[in-house]
């Protein structure tokens, strides 16, 4: 085996598990019921695939390759623990299940979801795991982060994201939660975690926090996805549907997200003719739902609308920027955040004041520190002002910020033309 197989392999089980990660864990928990031992089969197999694969090439279908390895992982497993008996007859069922194709389908059950990764996701968020350790173990789970990635998302350090994922685990094994979709009277209780796990599902598929691939548009799509299954689970909760439109309008621009050369576009570089006009339709209806249940714009109701602002602009210039600032100023009395004012910040500099922008994502230095969007939001705000030299120090400065590679030559790039351009002007 070379080296050149080596990483070709790994490369090969990364990308395999970034992409399958959700069903293979969700369908071992499904099948053990246990959440915590399905993620360590699911290790097991990567490390098999790791051993394996260099030398006996990559299988076709490598996700249903990792999940059968598991799943024989599994069943070793009971076998040492003398329960394989009270277990065959589960798979048994499901092997006949799969042969029956022309089998005459149930009546629909308005409460049920046969959707493995919405169980895992309703799984993961259960109230007996505080909040922030929610998201760092679905991100885990149902995204394929890693911990380092997971930390940049959720501004927190890698050893408090690991510790986070070992307590939720413990938690979840402790008090023998059910891998089932929640009934009625217990959901609006995990709704929230759920909206922010998927959302931040579709933030790595819209601006990937790291690897290569500023975007990963297959990782969006399950987040899409995601939520119309939730909305069909809950159809009169306004804020599954506001989700929906914000998904939406920012995936209506996946196909001028990136040049040539694979690189990401600002929103003002983008050729908005390419943009996903159905797209733009669906997200359009889906805040006309939120409008017509008369409870007002929430969390991602208000994000929505921002999106929407954006969305129907015919151009970057004519963007209505005086209501996208009104609109954030509504969110971050909502919920306030150094995330929302620098998004502010942001609008308030289009809306023609990036004096006063600038002073605001200053502020934010402590909050933000090590946080990549806050020093390339300073750069293009010293560089409107005029600052050549300060706009180009502030454009490395956010390149050699952990994130993603693309978005990092983007700015290096950036910074380079800053500092050619004053050579050329310098007297």
């Amino acid at each position: 085996m070379s080296d050149s197989d080596a990483v070709h392999a790994r490369r090969a089980v990364e990308a395999v598990w970034r992409g399958e990660s959700a069903r293979i864990v969700s369908a071992l928990t499904r099948h053990t019921g246990d959440f915590s031992w399905a993620e360590d089969l699911a290790q097991e197999a990567l490390l098999e695939a790791l051993a394996r694969w260099p030398d006996a090439g990559i299988p076709d279908n490598a996700g249903a390759w990792l999940l059968a390895v598991a799943k024989r992982r599994a069943i070793d497993g009971w076998r040492r623990r003398e329960r394989l008996a009270a277990r065959e007859p589960l798979f048994a069922v499901e092997a006949r299940a799969a042969e029956e194709v022309d089998a005459v389908p149930e009546l629909g059950d308005p409460d049920r979801i046969d959707d493995d990764v919405l169980r895992l996701v309703f799984v993961a968020c259960h109230p007996i795991i505080p909040a922030q350790a929610r998201l760092a173990l679905t991100l885990r789970t149902v995204a394929g982060l890693t911990t380092e990635e997971i930390a940049r998302a959720l501004l927190m350090t890698v050893p408090t994201v690991q510790q986070r994922i070992v307590r939720a685990k413990r938690s979840l094994v402790e008090a023998r939660v059910p891998f089932e979709v929640p009934d009625r009277a217990e959901r609006p209780a995990r709704l929230a975690s759920v909206l922010q796990v998927i959302y931040l599902l579709f933030t790595e598929g819209y601006a990937a926090a790291g690897g290569d691939q500023p975007v990963r548009p297959e990782v969006a799509r399950e987040a899409v996805r995601l939520a119309r299954q939730l909305a069909a689970l809950m159809p009169y909760e306004p804020e599954v549907s506001a989700l929906i439109a914000l998904m939406e309008f920012q995936s209506s621009r996946f196909a001028a997200r990136v040049d040539r050369e694979g690189l990401p576009l600002t929103l003002a570089e983008q050729d908005r003719r390419r943009w996903d006009r159905s797209a733009i339709a669906r997200g359009r209806a889906a805040l006309t739902r939120v409008d017509a249940a008369r409870r007002g714009l929430g969390y991602y109701g208000l994000q929505a609308a921002i999106a929407q602002c954006h969305a129907v602009a015919p151009a970057f210039d004519s963007t209505d920027w005086d209501r996208i600032v009104r609109l954030y100023d509504a969110l971050e009395r909502l919920a306030p955040s150094p995330v929302v004012r620098l998004n502010r910040a942001v609008a308030v500099s289009m809306a023609g004041d990036p004096l006063s922008a600038l002073a605001v994502v200053d502020s934010l230095g402590d909050d933000l520190s090590g946080f990549r969007p806050l020093y390339a939001v300073r750069a293009e705000l010293l560089e409107r002002l005029g600052e050549t030299d300060a706009a180009a120090e502030a454009f490395r400065m956010a390149a050699a910020l952990p994130g993603n590679e693309a978005e990092a030559e983007v700015l290096r790039r950036r910074a380079t033309a800053l500092a050619v351009r004053e050579a050329y002007t310098a007297p």
